[in-house]
């Protein structure tokens, strides 16, 4: 079992990144969560990780805080939830919100987020109920620093909208998001972090 990184940031193209460590480039799926914590390109990193090994595939899921990877391991747990709706759900809503969305037991928050449904929802708050708790959080770690203020490429947008798309939204509500919350110098992180917060 794969359990942490450490390495370059070589690539990022959400969800994919893939981390250089000592000549090996691991490709990772993150929720953006992390992504909005990353450092520049080529600075080094430090990814706890998850490794899910399937018949056909290999595939490696990597976090910016333990508590991320904890609640993505309780999500994987809950029945009809796999690790591309998990990753979902943490692009969607951090640790902390999840949590209190747990506490209030809030279906109508969680229906939100991409392939979840009413019937899913439930599951979720009832199987997430003595799983996962205020203890899992460490406040201060789940605060999105804001992107530098550099002007963004010309694919930013693109860039953002295909992100949208890789969690699970449809193309043409993606695209209606990032177009309604852009401004100009928006990074790709930026934009998804808006698109995802109107979209709640």
């Amino acid at each position: 079992m794969i359990g942490r990184l450490r390495g370059k940031l070589v690539e990022k193209t959400p969800p994919v990144l893939i981390i250089d460590v000592n000549g090996v480039g691991y490709e990772l799926e993150a929720p953006m969560s992390t992504f909005y914590k990353l450092p520049d390109m080529g600075a080094d990193v430090i990814l706890h990780t998850h490794l899910v090994v399937r018949e056909d595939a290999q595939l490696l899921y990597g976090f910016g805080d333990k508590s991320e990877k904890t609640v993505f391991r309780s999500l994987l747990k809950v029945n009809g939830v796999g690790p591309k709706v998990a990753l979902a759900i943490l692009s969607s809503l951090s640790v902390s919100d999840i949590i209190e969305t747990v506490q209030t037991e809030d279906v109508a928050r969680l229906t939100q987020v991409p392939g979840i449904g009413k019937k899913t929802a439930q599951r979720l708050l009832v199987e997430l109920r003595d799983r996962i708790s205020a203890d899992d959080i460490d406040a201060a770690s789940f605060r999105a620093s804001a992107p530098g203020a550099a002007t963004a490429p010309a694919s930013a947008a693109g860039d953002a909208v295909s992100a949208l798309i890789a969690l699970g939204y449809r193309a043409n509500d993606a695209s209606r998001a990032v177009r309604a919350v852009a401004e100009e110098g928006d990074a790709s992180e930026e934009l998804i972090r808006k698109a995802l917060k109107s979209m709640r």
